[in-house]
């Protein structure tokens, strides 16, 4: 352990020591600073001086104890306790313990306070069937407790059965058993004041450990309460203002209760001034039953004149319901009409490609076989090719041959011939070099042209895929732009402009230029169920997402003339016109219900029942499925029994499914429904960027090609220009060859015959040569005829294409056609069903008519048989019957008690005494509430004084017995938020720093809690304090000094 410095002396150790920060706390909490005056007040006040002054009363003081069958002892005692300080010795085990545990059980603890055992039960020896306690307290002094009868002694037995049951005995000083209630004990417990479950006055061993291990603040704060019984007050207080509001309640059922009483006063007093005759009551009444007849025929005349106008509208509102339905059954035969053409244009075009498919088929395989027979005259042209080199190497075999006999032969010749001969033998050599070249050359620039070729047609394959990827770079990027704007307004999902023109909706609504406000986009107003559906939902609705909707051909006027000025180019959305009307269609009849999959209606979620009406009505959404598998989906629509009511059905990956047909879809990511918008944008920038990496390997793909046919042009040129220098070069030698040989000499038969072999040789290559040419021209023919072929299938190819192409126009036209026929069926079975609805409301209404006329028939005939001549009633029948049946009841009531007056006066007498003595009764607890709530409010003064004078003197003590060690500290109590802070410090005065508890040693920090607990001991009072043991880190002169202050 490291030493801590030495305290100075100080001279006045009752001089309290503040730190800058307990300063500062003075100055800005009003409650401490009070309590520091009060702190400083006491410090005048000598502590010697105030032990002596104390007056120590007898009354409650613990005299002896006996313990038998409790716990594990059979007997314990009886132990007798001196006037001061008690000391319990003994070995582990002893019983040291069960002494304080009995204690507290016998005064009234609860099992769980002693921390021995969870019940009473518990505390039975094993084998015994009952453990008994007797406790001697001193009656004596100013607060001995019904001295007369008890006498200077009380002693208290109690017995825990086997079962928990615990007992009571109550004997005076002479044995003679005074009580057996507990509240007679607990009586003598407050008058003693005696707190068993306290720990500042009994502290047991767990307790102990718990309050010494304890740093929390909130902690030492409820130890605090509860040791000034600041917490029983606080309690008290509750249960009392708990109490209020529930008399208060009381009060107002009381109220409830007088309500009542005073009604019954007051129609008892009715019926006592009713007395009166009741001829003249009578008479008043046959006049009302007169003028009530006639109002009755009034109500009904006017009540009529309305149904009659109302049936007289609907009557005139059937030829616009008869105009709406011929309307959209016109409508229907249009749309019809439309879908068959589009759907036989569509048959006509399925039919044209399958009349091309054979075709196509037939050009493929025409290609195909001349590219074969090119192929095979290929072959024949290089196996030409390869003849040739053969003979030109036995050329020069025999050309060497000769050479050489020519050479042995000039010897005999003359220089001439050999001059003759070798000249020969080199142009010989020379035209065999050249032929080569001339061959080599005639192979290069078929090789370099036909690489040309090849390069122009890649080159033509490259700038289509460039022209693509192009496209689809600006449609990404203005995608992506639509993204990043979307992040912080979703509707530029819907384009650009969609904010703006939204705007503009809004101005011109404000402005009254719309009868109904138009909606949309329709897109923007709906969400998903699941973001998995996303692209099947957007496939399905497609333009109908940037759709508007009106109610009226005027607000679409004006709607178009908005989308003008915001839209000055390109596509604007389309705008639906339908009536709006408040509830969603009821579609249950022609809805598809499926168990596993959703339908799209049933996939959204759509607030505004106009939008939903519009996508039931455009597009049918009641009746598509979503199914996210697309093999479950084709199974589920192309099989036997596709579900009822469906039309179609969409996959996750917006697969069209119809019950005979399947679209692939052309998207392949949702663009305005989609949940995510930063991971769409990622996805849409690294799409961007493979574009663009694409591009530029296209770019340079494409220079690459353009230098290669560059290179091939200038080598073609180079070669042809070599080749002709070759032939000219050959011509020459070729006639110079020629004159030499016409020169006629003497040749051995050996040079004949070899030179008869070379000119077979050359004859061969002659021959090789032109079939070498022949097929090289029939290969060039075989090469335009492929060519052509293979133009002739493209052509073709393109053509079943452009089929295609169209086709797919077709069917789109054909789903918006099926769309449309399905919305008119959808307006003229709506209108269909309002008009009936209609008709049936006019055959209601007439039945009502007439059955109301034969009523102010029978009302007219019964009023004239009480009243011939005609009243003109000033009252409706209502206030006239009201008051005719109260007068009745009068009559009734006055007739049935006439003969008996005493009972009405006595009945009239006890409703008033009964409604004035309840009154009364309110009256005091009013008076009550009033009292009891000064009462509180003076009781909460009290409590804060209380808290606040035993905060100061807390203070005071526990500052004055630190100052004894020539310790230093402070305690702050934060009573709003229920904590009490200790910083302790065992420097020397002012000059070492103040320290929370939790840096100090263990001793110190035990005599720091110790100094607590005294300084708590100081401000409360207790007959007597029981401790189950001390502190084993208290160093032994800390322990000194605790002994010595307290005794």
């Amino acid at each position: 352990m490291s030493k801590r410095r030495s305290s100075t002396v100080i001279e006045n150790p009752d001089k309290r020591i503040r730190s800058d920060a307990e300063a500062e706390e003075e100055e800005d909490d009003k409650e401490e600073e009070e309590e520091e005056d009060i702190a400083d007040r006491d410090h005048h006040r000598d502590v010697p001086q105030r032990c002596a002054g104390d007056v120590v009363s007898d009354a409650g003081i613990l005299e002896s104890i006996t313990l038998k069958n409790f716990m594990c002892h059979s007997l314990l005692g009886p132990f007798a306790f001196g006037s001061n300080v008690n000391f319990v010795v003994g070995n582990n085990g002893s019983g040291k313990s069960a002494i304080l545990t009995a204690l507290i059980v016998a005064l009234g603890g609860n099992a769980h306070a002693t921390n021995r055992g969870s019940s009473l039960k518990d505390f039975v020896k094993e084998g015994e069937s009952s453990a008994d306690v007797s406790i001697t307290l001193r009656n004596k002094g100013k607060d001995a407790f019904k001295l007369e009868v008890y006498g200077p002694l009380i002693t208290v037995e109690m017995r825990i059965t086997r079962d928990g049951l615990r007992t009571y005995k109550l004997r005076s000083k002479d044995g003679q058993i005074i009580s057996t209630k507990k509240e007679e004990l607990i009586s003598i417990l407050d008058n003693f004041n005696i707190q068993v479950n306290n720990p500042v006055s009994v502290l047991t061993q767990e307790m102990s450990k718990h309050f010494l291990h304890s740093k929390g603040e909130g902690d030492k704060y409820k130890f605090f309460m509860k040791a000034t019984q600041l917490e029983q007050m606080r309690e008290t207080f509750v249960y009392i203002k708990a109490t209020k509001q529930a008399t208060q309640h009381k009060i107002e059922q009381q109220n409830e209760h007088l309500k009542r009483l005073r009604e019954d006063y007051k129609r008892e007093e009715e019926r006592y001034k009713s007395l009166a005759s009741v001829d003249e009551i009578q008479t008043k009444l046959e006049e009302l039953q007169k003028e009530m007849a006639w109002a009755l025929v009034s109500e009904l005349e006017h009540n009529l004149e309305p149904k009659k106008e109302k049936l007289e509208a609907d009557r005139r509102s059937t030829q616009k319901y008869d105009e709406k339905v011929n309307e959209w059954k016109s409508k229907v035969e249009e749309a019809e009409k439309k879908y068959k053409q589009t759907e036989e244009d569509l048959e006509r075009i399925t039919q044209q490609v399958q009349e091309l498919q054979p075709k196509c088929v037939e050009l493929k395989t025409e290609a195909q076989r001349r590219n074969n027979l090119l192929k095979s005259c290929e072959v024949t042209v290089h196996r030409c090719k390869a003849n040739l080199r053969d003979l030109d190497k036995d050329k020069v075999q025999l050309f060497t041959r000769i050479k050489d006999l020519k050479v042995s032969f000039s010897q005999s010749t003359g220089a001439e011939s050999q001059a003759r001969a070798e000249r020969m033998s080199q142009i010989q050599a020379e035209l065999e070099n050249l032929n080569h070249q001339n061959s080599t050359l005639v192979q290069q620039i078929e090789q370099y042209g036909m690489a040309n070729i090849r390069t122009r047609e890649e080159q033509g394959k490259v700038r289509m895929e460039h022209e693509t990827i192009k496209k689809s770079i600006e449609a990404s990027s203005r995608n992506l732009r639509i993204l990043e704007s979307s992040r912080s307004n979703r509707l530029r999902r819907f384009g650009e402009h969609m904010p703006n023109l939204l705007d503009a909706i809004e101005v011109a609504h404000r402005r009254g230029q719309f009868k109904h406000k138009p909606r949309g986009p329709l897109g923007y107003l709906i969400s998903l169920k699941d973001s998995e559906l996303a692209l099947a939902v957007e496939i399905c609705l497609k333009n109908q997402l940037h759709a508007f909707t009106c109610d009226n051909y005027e607000d679409e006027k004006v709607l178009q003339d908005l989308m003008k000025k915001c839209y000055p180019s390109g596509r604007r959305p389309s705008i639906i016109t339908s009536p709006f009307f408040p509830k969603v269609h009821d579609t249950r009849r022609r809805a598809v219900n499926h168990p596993e999959f959703p339908s799209v209606l049933q996939a959204l979620e759509i607030e505004d029942p106009v939008v939903a009406n519009c996508l039931i009505d455009q597009r049918g959404i009641e009746s598509i499925l979503l199914i996210k598998n697309n093999t479950q989906a084709r199974k589920v629509m192309l099989g036997k029994n596709p579900p009822r009511n469906c039309t179609q059905a969409f996959s996750k990956e917006g697969d069209q499914i119809y019950t005979n047909r399947v679209y692939s879809a052309d998207q392949t990511r949702a663009n305005c429904l989609s949940g995510d918008v930063e991971e769409e944008i990622r996805l849409t920038q690294r799409e961007l960027e493979n574009q663009k990496a694409q591009e530029f390997r296209f770019q340079q793909q494409m220079k690459k090609l353009e230098n290669e046919i560059k290179q091939n042009e200038i080598l073609i040129k180079k070669c042809q220009m070599t080749q002709k220098s070759t032939k000219d070069k050959m011509t020459k030698l070729q006639l110079e060859l020629t004159d030499l040989q016409n020169i006629e000499e003497p040749q051995s038969e050996d040079l004949k015959a070899l030179e008869e072999d070379l000119q077979e040789v050359i004859a061969k290559i002659s021959s090789k040569q032109a079939e070498y040419d022949e097929a090289k021209d029939q290969m060039s023919k075989l090469k335009e005829n492929y060519e052509e072929a293979e133009q002739e299938y493209k052509q073709h190819k393109e053509s079943i294409n452009t089929l295609i192409e169209e086709a797919d126009s077709v069917k789109e036209d054909l789903s918006k056609t099926d769309q449309e026929v399905v919305r008119c069926k959808h307006h003229t079975k709506h209108y269909e069903e309002k008009r009936s609805a209609h008709l049936k409301n006019i055959q209601s209404l007439e039945a009502e008519l007439r059955s109301k006329e034969e009523e102010l028939q029978e009302s007219a005939a019964k009023a004239a048989q009480i009243c011939p001549e005609r009243l003109d009633a000033c009252r409706p029948a209502k206030s006239l019957d009201s008051e005719i049946n109260r007068m009745k009841v009068k009559i009734a009531t006055q007739q049935e008690q006439q003969g008996d007056r005493s009972e009405i006066v006595r009945q009239f007498v006890k409703a008033r005494e009964s409604y004035k003595s309840m009154s009364q009764q309110i009256r005091n607890l009013n008076s009550f509430i009033y009292s009891l709530t000064s009462v509180m409010n003076k009781r909460l003064q009290a409590y804060t004084e209380f808290r606040k004078f035993f905060s100061a003197r807390c203070k005071y003590y526990f500052n004055s017995m630190l100052a004894q060690r020539g310790y230093s500290g402070s305690m702050i109590f934060d009573h709003k938020n229920e904590t009490l802070s200790i910083t302790v410090q065992p420097g020397q005065g002012n000059t070492a720093d103040l320290s929370d508890m939790r840096s100090l040693s263990g001793g110190e920090r035990s005599f720091s809690t110790v100094c607590f607990v005294l300084s708590l001991w100081a401000i409360t009072e207790a007959p007597f304090r029981c401790l189950d043991e001390f502190d084993v880190y208290m160093v032994r002169r800390s322990n000194q000094q605790f002994q010595l202050h307290e005794y």
